[in-house]
């Protein structure tokens, strides 16, 4: 952004045209830079509680393991499964909300400094 502001400062004609669209064209190229790595976020963000289930699934497995292999209703040998299955489960939860918050924290924060960059960049001299 420095770089921008200072390229549009050394500009001698900013009231134009052209210059308006050079402007526009120097606020496309950066909120494209900034935005970029938003969507990849995202997916982060919707993947989490994904991964939370393969835990889940894991779990249970070793659950129904520990039920084929021990017979039946032992609690205390089907507890290592349930806390296997459980904990993952919380975990993609937890990073799932958290990184929603995240996220649109990092929109707001993008769309604010594209904002400023657009009042630091004037049409006229």
């Amino acid at each position: 952004m420095k770089n921008t502001l200072a390229a549009w400062n050394a500009r001698a004609d900013t009231k134009s045209w052209s210059a308006h669209q050079i402007r526009t064209m120097m606020i496309s190229k950066i909120s494209l830079d900034v935005r970029n790595t938003l969507p990849i976020i995202e997916v982060l963000v919707t993947i989490c509680p994904l991964l939370g289930l393969i835990g889940t699934v894991t779990g249970m497995i070793n659950v129904f393991f520990v039920m084929a292999v021990t017979g039946g209703g032992d609690a205390k040998s089907m507890a290592g499964g349930v806390s296997m299955a459980t904990i993952p489960t919380m975990a993609g939860m937890v990073g799932a909300i958290s990184g929603i918050f995240a996220s649109n924290y990092l929109k707001a924060k993008v769309d604010r400094d594209l904002e400023l960059l657009e009042d630091h960049l004037p049409l006229s001299d």
